[in-house]
């Protein structure tokens, strides 16, 4: 069997992983500051470059041509896959991409304006410049169809739900690896596992018997726990007052561009960064994002009835102990401690290259 490409598209970015048979990384690359009038950022393997990248699929041709001179070229591939942030209500498991697929995938483009859209060009780039090769989408929406119709309605009339209004929750490819990273561990999978997806985008899930029941994030990325530059959970109310004082585009820039670590501190949105500050905001940052994990935490203990065990994975998760041994502490009364915690380094990629391995072998 050949290589698979593993692709992650981005509104400004594209990143690609090349992964072998049996799922080792062979080698990434990376095309940033796409549409901008600036140089972009071209990087394949170690090498870095500034040339001009005026849109994705001038994108894709750069990465492209820079796997070939790595001994990567087309022909090397037995297939792509892509991550596609949402699916919706009914694209709820990886699937080879055909004309029905790709229609959906443009259908939820309203759910996810600032992801699917770029995730369905990225796919149809690769059919103009790679025809022929298939293509298997993976949703990041897709882990969290196991839990309840309760845990996914919101109480609002039945013609909003109609329209798609509901929970979905994020972050479901690094909790499905995460998962994996356990099972294959040897040991037996904790059968109520609070699993904690900590970076610049950050939320809890309440993983029982291998599968999500409850998730903080819902009908978009920004609900949920104190984020990078993302408010988290806020009243309806005030977001509607703002909106109507300073518009719905300024309002919506603020919560999830200005928000968050940044918003509390001042000073950044990443957590090292804000750390080495020092200053009161900053110290008041970290407190307001691990006291919203511990409380946040409490719901998913309750959709679980108690829980065997902590995983941390994401930026945060894996590189600040600091922080990992302070929710853990603040959880010490429900039985969690450093016997039951577990760091899992993320493994979004090599999931969607699992996923694409698994489904080539049914094509």
């Amino acid at each position: 069997m050949q290589n698979i490409l593993v692709i992650n598209a981005g509104s400004s970015s594209i990143k690609l992983a090349v992964f072998s048979p049996t799922l080792e990384p062979l080698l990434t690359a990376q095309a940033a500051g796409i549409g901008s009038s600036a140089a972009g950022e071209l990087q394949i393997g170690a090498q870095k470059s500034a040339p001009a990248v005026p849109d994705h699929a001038a994108a894709f041709h750069l990465l492209l041509k820079g796997l070939a001179a790595q001994g990567h070229g087309p022909d090397s591939f037995a297939a792509a896959g892509h991550r596609v942030v949402h699916g919706g209500a009914t694209l709820t498991q990886p699937l080879a991409v055909a004309a029905d697929v790709l229609a959906q995938i443009d259908a939820c483009s309203h759910l996810a304006p600032l992801h699917n859209p770029h995730n369905a060009a990225a796919i149809r780039s690769l059919m103009q410049l790679m025809p022929g090769m298939p293509q298997i989408a993976c949703f990041d929406t897709a882990f969290h169809a196991t839990c309840p119709e309760v845990a996914q309605r919101y109480a609002v009339p039945q013609d909003w739900h109609a329209e798609g209004i509901r929970r979905y929750g994020f972050h479901g490819l690094s909790y499905a690896a995460l998962v994996r990273s356990l099972r294959d561990s040897g040991a037996p999978l904790p059968r109520r596992l609070l699993a904690c997806h900590l970076g610049n985008g950050a939320s809890l899930c309440a993983i029982l018997d291998g599968q999500s029941v409850a998730t903080t994030m819902g009908y978009s990325p920004l609900e949920g726990l104190t984020m990078g530059t993302r408010s988290g959970s806020i009243d309806a109310s005030a977001v509607l007052d703002r909106a109507e004082r300073h518009g719905i585009s300024a309002t919506r820039a603020d919560l999830v561009q200005r928000s968050g670590l940044l918003g509390l501190s001042g000073h950044s949105h990443d957590m090292r960064a804000i750390q080495q500050a020092g200053t009161a905001p900053a110290r008041f940052a970290v407190d307001h994002f691990c006291y919203w994990i511990v409380r946040h935490a409490g719901s998913m203990l309750a959709a679980m009835q108690g829980a065997d065990a902590i995983a941390f994975t994401g930026g945060i998760g894996e590189n600040a102990p600091d922080i990992r041994e302070r929710v853990v502490r603040q959880l010490a009364w429900a039985g969690l401690g450093p016997q039951n915690t577990h760091v899992i380094p993320a493994q979004e990629e090599r999931q969607i290259a699992l996923h694409t391995r698994d489904i080539l072998a049914t094509l």
